[in-house]
């Protein structure tokens, strides 16, 4: 899998979520299998770059090539400044949001709100594209509603102007997450163009991405929601595409590992106050499917320090793993 001058080790892209793919996440889903991590979107205006949420966003220290940064705006000088600014500061890939559906986005003339208007699509893509020299990925959705799917016709223009990957989540912006992702679209523009093609939408077993790749013919996944509190379906995913064959299911000692160690970094990378706040959503996501995890959930919400966090975790995991009951 090749994107301008670097080589991906598969066809696996953790796809970028805000709120979710922070450095921490990203370098633990490239540890554990991904090919690529693109970053949380950063918001093109540069009155935002100096907030403490946006410096978390820039910060790539650490992490292996090639380094991918979204970011999202709907102006094309504003989006150009953007990408020149990602350079600089070490990104290697700009990656330019035209899929995210969330209203705060798109009331701002951004996201997936931008499919409405391909004249405008054009100007941000050559303006971006002339305004530094390493590649250019975009990522969409198939259209703006089931009656204006437009999906192929700004691939064609996303190739034409020097665009050298496109990502396509299976669903239009109005679909937002709901329903079931269609891949005939994402299948429709594979014929349509030459560069590589990234199929995103629903993909959260081997089974699922084996059938999304041979429906599509794309050229590689990306995978999201189905990453969260499951970093590991990254190798999984890898090994059956490579070997057809299942890997075991990880111990409930190496998920309590992995948990650990993501603990750690967020509050590390974040500070204890905020670390320790922006743990409880992926805690959560890892116990999601735990038969005793809701109630575990709701005490360790409301620890305050990351020492307290870790003792918890600790403790639950050596239950687990003995089939002792859990508390708390």
């Amino acid at each position: 899998m090749q994107i301008g001058p670097y080589t991906l080790k598969n066809q696996l892209v953790l796809a970028p979520m805000a709120g979710v793919t922070d450095r921490p996440f990203r370098l633990l889903c490239r540890r554990m299998g991904a090919g690529m991590a693109v970053s949380e979107m950063v918001i093109a205006d540069p009155k935002f770059w100096g907030t403490r949420k946006s410096k978390h966003r820039l910060d790539h220290t650490g992490e292996p090539d090639p380094r991918s940064v979204q970011i999202a705006g709907g102006e094309p000088e504003m989006l150009a400044l953007a990408a020149k600014m990602n350079q600089e500061r070490g990104a290697q890939i700009i990656d330019i949001n035209m899929g995210c559906p969330a209203k705060k986005v798109c009331n701002r003339a951004a996201g997936s709100a931008l499919l409405k208007d391909e004249p405008l699509v054009a100007s941000i893509l050559k303006a971006v594209v002339e305004a530094v020299d390493i590649p250019v990925t975009l990522k969409i959705r198939t259209g703006w509603d089931t009656d204006h799917k437009n999906a192929v016709t700004i691939a064609r223009m996303a190739e034409e102007i020097g665009i050298q990957a496109l990502a396509i989540h299976g669903r239009t912006r109005t679909c937002g997450y709901s329903g079931e992702a269609e891949y005939d679209t994402i299948a429709e523009v594979k014929q349509q163009i030459s560069i590589p093609v990234f199929a995103n939408g629903d993909i959260d077993t081997p089974e699922k991405a084996r059938f999304v790749l041979d429906h599509t013919q794309a050229d590689g996944l990306l995978i999201g929601r189905a990453a969260q509190g499951r970093p590991w379906i990254f190798r999984e995913i890898d090994h059956y595409l490579k070997t057809g064959e299942h890997l075991a299911a990880p111990s409930a000692s190496e998920v309590g590992a992995i948990l650990l160690t993501h603990l750690k970094e967020l509050h590390r990378f974040y500070g204890e106050l905020m670390g320790t706040r922006i743990a409880r959503k992926h805690v959560g996501w890892y116990l999601k499917s735990h038969k005793n995890g809701s109630d575990f959930r709701k005490d360790f919400n409301k620890l305050e320090s990351a020492q307290e966090q870790i003792e918890n975790i600790t403790k639950y995991f050596e239950c687990l793993s003995n089939g002792e009951d859990i508390a708390a």
